[in-house]
């Protein structure tokens, strides 16, 4: 038993670069420990609707991962900040890789509260997808920037995609994160699109009601 502290330097994770909780919770954490783990990591101002989106989340990714970090927490809860109030939202995501068979996707969107499902081929299965997405709500974006990291290490790691598009010289950026990279690129090009939706309802907003009503 070391005896004397000044024995030896007794190295703290902070001296060392690492949060103190970096390895922080996992899937019998409650919703308490949760919200009180999302203060510490400067989310105390949050809704209770984006913690009870993002507790969700996580019991999700807890079942999924060995270990969850902050760096998972904090994706989490912010992909849950910016998709609170999307007017597209993904429901369901299928998606048919492989050698010798053409990639395939079948979508669930709600657009404007309504259901509507496709299905799409494409060269790889993230164009599918975002085939997939343009057909279910068309529009005439451009795709400027496709990007993927992981959050965290480890094969069960979360991915961030992000996505930037352009529309008549205005251009946003969605991000999202999930263990299936997949499902989070349809989530970041979502995400951009929503952003985009919300740029025209402030710069065109009778064109914006015209678009609403219709239901695209």
């Amino acid at each position: 038993m070391l005896k004397n502290r000044n024995t030896y330097e007794i190295m703290t994770p902070e001296s060392v670069g690492v949060k103190k909780t970096s390895l922080v919770m996992g899937k019998h954490s409650g919703r308490h420990a949760f919200k009180d783990k999302l203060s510490d990591l400067g989310y105390a101002g949050v809704t209770d609707d984006v913690i009870q989106t993002a507790f969700g989340k996580f019991k999700i990714l807890a079942d999924k991962k060995k270990h969850v970090y902050d760096e998972d927490i904090i994706a989490l809860v912010d992909d849950s900040l910016i998709r609170e109030n999307n007017v597209i939202n993904l429901k369901s995501l299928k998606v048919f890789a492989g050698t010798g068979e053409p990639q395939k996707a079948e979508m669930t969107l709600e657009v404007y509260g309504d259901l509507k499902k496709a299905n799409e081929t494409g060269d790889g299965p993230v164009d599918a997808i975002f085939k997939c997405i343009k057909k279910l709500y068309p529009h005439d974006v451009k795709l400027q920037l496709y990007q993927v990291h992981a959050v965290t290490e480890g094969t069960d790691a979360q991915a961030t995609v992000s996505v930037r598009i352009e529309e008549n010289g205005k251009t946003t950026v969605g991000q999202a994160a999930d263990t299936d990279t997949l499902v989070a690129s349809a989530n970041a090009y979502l995400n951009a699109l929503n952003k985009m939706i919300i740029k025209r309802e402030k710069t065109a907003p009778k064109d914006f009601e015209q678009e609403k009503m219709k239901g695209i």
